[in-house]
């Protein structure tokens, strides 16, 4: 490569010739006939379309997740300041100094989809955690036992009702249900005994592409479920995460939303154009309620919807419309490269599971301000917070321009997390905000403490508080008392609660 050329793209193409992915000189020629590019970016998708001739679908996928890591790895060398060492540059398989970070390059693979296909499994014997078969005997387990083990396990969770399970090393294996979490047993796991369950829903490939870079993010479908697995390495050992994703698209109402709140919801669907926002910290059911909405167009209108998620948790099959889902990582390098190439793929609808940096949220503004429906999630606790988040990205500079776009393209904000509700359960609470005229004059002034007030008087709009929805839950007997008054914070409404409370125990000594 040339002295000139930016250290990030010089990185790359040494990891791609150690990797014996391309030879330098085929680098060389690339870099020449894409004009000397200085964008790493715009390197990266030559090498792509370079590599992925005479490949079919698969494996185009699988390189493309593989060339992001080739990415990452090159951002992170190129951090250093150091040049790379092109001496070192000789057969795939002898050792080579990669930089001081010591930081080994990861390779490109070509590896199948994680698919299991399983029996019907009989789980009417599992009443309780005792029923589960025991991880006390994984040392003993071969690598296919092992996985059986791990596949029957996770159905019978899903059987009993938990969201995730987690086995990590040097603790007990342990899930989450109704938000708490909950050991199987009293059994602590080796280090042996973690990596081997952990490990053993990999492919050989997928094995290798985690010990090289010690995090791993993504979707394994065994028969007709669906689970989202994640991976790292800690100080003990291994730990991992399954998340067990619904088996089917819960509508707006089973999800929790109050049936007359789902009917504003529903109109923020209808516009043809304009950025519609999905926030609330993790574990707060964005994902669902994003599918629940995407099944909504779906179902009422004949459009073209582009998802791109991190991984795939809810498949959504084109019914009405035509629905093309990316999966950041298999057909796609990053979330900001699937938006840009989203506004050439002729879309009406641009679903983005996580808008995360400035480029994504910049371009997803400007998307919405072009004649596309944008629906976008944000990990933000209410919604002053989401447009203070979405305008704190931008330098000050660019700030007031933004803002303008923002205050004419946002149809709505949808805040969302789950609580006790007090009766051995969870409930869904949630606030909304629409862009009204006086919502879109705060929004223009940067004045967005005054959200909080709009949206308590502004009901008949169809805007809604925490307290607001806490109270109609516990007018509709959906949250107990004590429940309800640890989650708010309005005086007033806390007034109103009480006098409700307090009307329903006069009630009942009369009754």
């Amino acid at each position: 490569m040339r002295p000139e050329t930016p250290l990030e793209i010089q990185w790359l193409a040494y990891v791609l010739a150690l990797n014996e992915a391309m030879d330098v000189e085929e680098l060389q020629k690339l870099h020449k006939q894409l004009g000397f590019t200085n964008d790493l970016t715009e390197f990266a998708e030559g090498v792509l379309s370079k590599l992925c001739e005479n490949t079919d679908q698969s494996q185009e996928r699988e390189l493309i997740e593989q060339v992001q890591q080739l990415v990452d790895y090159a951002f992170d060398q190129a951090a250093s300041g150091e040049l790379p060492d092109w001496d070192s540059v000789k057969k795939k398989d002898e050792p080579s100094d990669s930089g001081s970070s010591g930081k080994e390059a990861p390779g490109i693979i070509n590896d199948e989809a994680l698919y299991f296909d399983v029996p019907e499994f009989d789980f009417s014997a599992i009443n309780g955690y005792e029923d589960l078969p025991s991880l006390s005997d994984t040392e003993y387990l071969s690598e296919d036992e092992a996985a059986e083990r791990m596949i029957y396990l996770l159905g019978c969770l899903r059987h009993l009702g938990c969201s995730d399970l987690h086995i990590s090393a040097g603790a007990p294996a342990f899930v989450r249900r109704q938000r708490q979490v909950e050991r199987l047993d009293s059994y602590v796991l080796t280090e042996d005994d973690a990596f081997k369950l952990n490990m053993s829903l990999l492919s050989p490939e997928r094995k290798k592409q985690f010990l090289q870079i010690q995090d791993l993010s993504l979707a394994l479908e065994i028969g007709r479920d669906r689970f989202r697995l994640c991976l790292m390495e800690q100080k003990g050992g291994i730990a991992g995460s399954y998340r067990l994703v619904p088996d089917h698209i819960c509508t707006l109402e089973e999800l929790g939303f109050l049936p007359k709140d789902a009917v504003y919801i529903r109109r923020l669907l209808d516009y043809n154009n304009g950025l519609v926002l999905v926030t609330g910290p993790i574990g707060s059911g964005k994902t669902t309620t994003l599918a629940a909405m995407t099944d909504i167009i779906n179902e009422k209108r004949q459009d073209h919807i582009i998802s791109v998620e991190d991984p795939i948790e809810i498949l959504q099959l084109s019914n009405n419309c035509q629905v093309s889902q990316r999966e950041v990582g298999k057909h796609t390098i990053s979330y900001r490269n699937a938006l840009k190439a989203a506004l050439r793929e002729d879309p009406d609808i641009i679903v983005i599971g996580e808008m995360h940096d400035l480029e994504t949220i910049e371009n997803a503004i400007t998307a919405s301000e072009t004649g596309h429906l944008v629906i976008g999630t944000l990990h933000t606790s209410d919604a002053p917070n989401t447009l203070n988040r979405l305008l704190d990205v931008f330098p000050p500079t660019q700030q007031p321009q933004i803002r303008a776009m923002t205050a004419g393209s946002l149809r709505g904000v949808i805040c969302q997390k789950l609580v006790d509700n007090g009766f051995g359960g969870i409930v869904l609470i949630y606030e909304i905000m629409l862009n009204s005229m006086s919502v879109a004059n705060i929004i223009n002034e940067g004045r967005t403490f005054r959200l909080k007030s709009t949206m308590v008087t502004a009901t008949k709009q169809g805007m809604c508080t925490f307290d607001q929805c806490i109270l109609a839950k516990y007018e509709a007997n959906l949250i107990s008392r004590e429940a309800a008054l640890s989650e708010m914070t309005d005086p007033v409404i806390i007034s109103q609660l009480n006098a409700i409370w307090a009307q329903r125990e006069a009630a009942a000594q009369q009754g």
